[in-house]
C-alpha cells in the first residue's frame, strides 16, 4: 500500500518556488529518492527514528549523511549544547573548549598533533589542499573518492559547471586500490597531495594503504586521508587506526559531534604551524556549541564503547541481510558490500546494469515498511536489536520484490515514481 504523503508533496511544492532543488543537499533531495513514493521533508527525529510531515514513521539507515553515530537528540550531547548556549556560542577571543577538543583529538588520532576547526568536510578538505599546495610549492592534486563542493574537487566530475578549466585541470583522479595509476601520476610531477577515502566501502587490499604512503614519501607528495565519513565510526581515531598507516594530514568532520556542525583538519605539527600564515580563518570556526557537541560525542562513544556497539549491529544487520538475499535467490546477484559500521547493497553481474532502478525499487518498497534508506546502512549506537528484527523482516518480503523485477527484466515499470538518479556520474 503506497504511504500517505500528502504533506510531503505541499511542502515540496513550495521549496519548489524558494529553494533550488527543493533541498539544500542533492543528497537530500528530489534526485535521491523515488519522488512521490518516499517521504520528501522530516519534521522530528529520536535515536535511530524519524518521522515524516505525515506523520509516518521510519528506522533512519541515512543519519543526515552519516552524522549522527549516537542517535538523533542524543540527551548527552543536546545537554551540552544547551548548558553552552547559555554560556554563549560565538566570542570575540577563542573558548577553552577550542584547546580542550584539539587535546582529545591529539590523544585518539595517530596523524594529530595540532588541529584546526571547520564546519563542513569541504571546508577541512579544501584547507588541508592549500596547505599541502603551500608547502610543497606544487598545485597538481592526486584525489580519490569524493571530497565536497569546492572547486579543486568537483570540478574534476561531472558536477563541474562553474569551474575554470585550468582549475579542473589541476586535480587528477585515480580508481581505489590501483597502486600503478596512482605511481604514474607522481612520477609526472608536480603533484603537491594525494588525497583519498582510506576505505571505500570494503576493506582495503592489505598492502594497499602502506603502497600508497610510501609512493608518497618518495615523490615528495603530502599523504591526506579524508576521513569525514570513516572518522568516529569505524574507530574514534579513524580508518588510520583501523589499518595502522599514518597520513601527514588528516580530514574529520560528520560523526565528531553527532550531527552538530563541525570538521577539523590534524596533522603534523611541522605542516600544521604553517597555517599560522595559510589563509584558513572564518567567523565561525571556533563556534561554542558545536565544540561542546563533539566533545560530548566522544566521551560518549568512549563510556558507552560505541564502536564496539557499531561494529555487532553492523554484523548483525549484514548477516540478517546476506539471508535476505539467499533466501529470495539473489545471491550472486546482490551482495551487502562494507565494514560492519557502514555497509550498502551492491548489485553485480547483469543486475549492476539497473543498479539505479533496483536501488530505488529497494528504497520505495523499504519506505513502505518504515525504512529510510539510500540502499546504504549508516549505524548508530540507537539501533538496538528490534529496530534491526524489524530491518532484516522487511528485507525478507523486498528481496523477493527485486528479484521479481530483474526477472520480468522491467523493473522501471514498478516504480510509483521517477527513479533516484546519481548525483555525480563516473567521468
Amino acid at each position: 500500500m503506497p504511504l500517505d504523503l500528502e504533506q510531503s508533496r505541499r511542502w515540496s511544492a513550495r521549496a519548489g518556488k524558494v529553494v533550488p532543488g527543493r533541498a539544500q543537499t542533492f543528497s537530500k533531495g528530489p534526485l535521491s529518492f523515488v519522488e512521490g513514493a518516499t517521504p520528501a521533508f522530516v519534521r522530528r527525529a529520536r535515536g535511530a527514528q524519524v518521522w515524516d510531515v505525515d506523520g509516518n514513521e521510519y528506522i533512519d539507515y541515512i543519519l543526515g549523511l552519516g552524522p549522527v553515530i549516537l542517535g538523533h537528540a542524543h540527551p548527552a550531547v543536546n545537554r551540552a549544547v544547551m548548558e553552552q548556549l547559555e554560556d554563549g556560542v560565538a566570542f570575540s577571543l577563542p573558548h577553552p573548549l577550542e584547546v580542550e577538543l584539539s587535546e582529545l583529538l591529539c590523544e585518539l588520532i595517530p596523524s594529530a598533533e595540532m588541529v584546526r576547526f571547520g564546519k563542513n568536510g569541504s571546508d577541512a578538505t579544501s584547507g588541508a589542499i592549500r596547505l599541502a599546495r603551500a608547502i610543497t610549492g606544487r598545485d597538481k592534486v592526486a584525489r580519490c573518492g569524493y571530497h565536497g563542493w569546492q572547486d579543486w574537487y568537483i570540478g574534476s566530475t561531472s558536477r563541474n559547471a562553474g569551474v575554470p578549466q585550468c582549475v579542473r585541470d589541476l586535480t587528477i583522479p585515480f580508481p581505489y586500490a590501483d597502486v600503478d595509476a596512482l605511481h604514474r601520476i607522481l612520477r609526472a610531477g608536480d603533484v603537491a597531495c594525494v588525497v583519498m577515502e582510506p576505505v571505500t566501502f570494503d576493506a582495503p587490499p592489505a598492502d594497499y594503504l602502506p603502497s600508497v604512503r610510501e609512493l608518497c614519501t618518495a615523490h615528495g607528495a603530502l599523504l591526506i586521508f579524508d576521513e569525514v565519513i570513516t572518522g568516529f565510526r569505524l574507530r574514534l581515531g579513524g580508518a588510520q587506526s583501523l589499518f595502522q598507516v599514518t597520513p601527514d594530514l588528516s580530514c574529520f568532520g560528520k560523526a565528531m559531534a553527532n550531527g552538530v556542525p563541525l570538521s577539523a583538519i590534524v596533522g603534523k605539527a611541522e605542516y600544521m604551524r604553517r597555517f599560522e600564515e595559510v589563509f584558513f580563518s572564518f567567523t565561525f570556526g571556533g563556534e561554542a556549541a558545536s565544540l561542546a557537541a563533539s566533545l560530548a560525542t566522544i566521551r560518549t562513544l568512549r563510556s558507552e564503547n560505541g564502536i564496539e556497539a557499531l561494529w555487532r549491529a553492523g554484523e548483525t544487520l549484514r548477516q540478517g541481510t546476506l539471508s535476505a538475499i539467499r533466501a529470495a535467490g539473489l545471491a550472486g546477484t546482490l551482495d551487502c558490500a562494507g565494514l560492519a559500521p557502514w555497509t550498502t547493497l551492491r548489485f553485480l553481474g547483469d543486475a549492476a546494469n539497473h543498479s539505479l532502478l533496483l536501488r530505488s525499487l529497494f528504497q520505495q518498497e523499504c519506505a513502505k515498511r518504515g525504512v529510510l534508506t539510500h540502499g546504504n546502512h549508516m549505524l548508530s549506537t540507537a539501533h538496538e536489536d528490534a529496530l534491526l528484527v524489524h530491518t532484516i523482516t522487511a528485507y525478507h518480503q523486498i528481496f523477493p520484490i527485486l528479484a521479481d523485477a530483474l526477472q520480468s527484466g522491467d523493473p522501471a515499470s514498478r516504480l510509483e515514481g521517477p527513479p533516484m538518479q546519481a548525483v555525480i556520474r563516473q567521468t
